[in-house]
């Protein structure tokens, strides 16, 4: 889709976290793809965390960067499969106003491409929460590829056209 040069890009303030039992902020590759991916594109890391796959410690930190005026997007990387330690998706229940349910779609699709029928496993998902954004990817390093490169990459630029999720961030806790 095309980029309209004419308007300014604006950098957002993204945090990113892990949600993994066996990983470290050493060894966490795909969080270290969106780090990378997020200073290519211009934004800016505005904090980075690991933390177990449990519900009350996923729900902390996103509680503490959605009341944060310093984040205004949360993507997440792990805990949405299907076992029975994946609950990134319930964590995200708990703090959502607004699911953006299409995120999950298109993911899957896009995913679909590569990996065939098994990404009906992933339970991608997006929100908007306390006027923040929150997109929940899988743990894979591909996933986080697919996830940023095929859908936020453009959609977190204000610059895309025909629309973006950027433009809306003024009104999004109108009510």
């Amino acid at each position: 889709m095309p980029i309209d040069e004419s308007i300014a890009f604006r950098a957002v303030r993204i945090a990113v976290l892990t949600v993994s039992d066996t990983r470290t902020l050493a060894d966490d590759k795909s969080g270290d793809i969106l780090v990378e991916r997020i200073a290519r594109a211009s934004h800016m890391l505005a904090g980075r965390a690991l933390v177990p796959d449990d519900v009350a410690a996923i729900v902390a930190q996103l509680r503490e960067w959605i009341d944060s005026d310093q984040v205004e997007c949360i993507i997440t990387t792990g805990g949405t499969g299907v076992t029975g330690r994946d609950v990134t998706p319930e964590a995200i229940a708990q703090v959502q106003d607004k699911p953006i349910e299409g995120f999950g779609e298109l993911f899957r699709w896009l995913s679909y491409a590569k990996i065939g029928t098994s990404t009906v496993q992933s339970r991608a998902c997006a929100c908007v929460a306390g006027g923040t954004y929150i997109f929940a990817l899988p743990g894979s390093t591909g996933a986080v590829k697919d996830g940023w490169d095929g859908i936020l990459q453009e959609q977190l630029d204000i610059r895309h056209r025909p629309c973006n999720f950027v433009e809306l961030m003024p009104r999004l806790t109108e009510r």
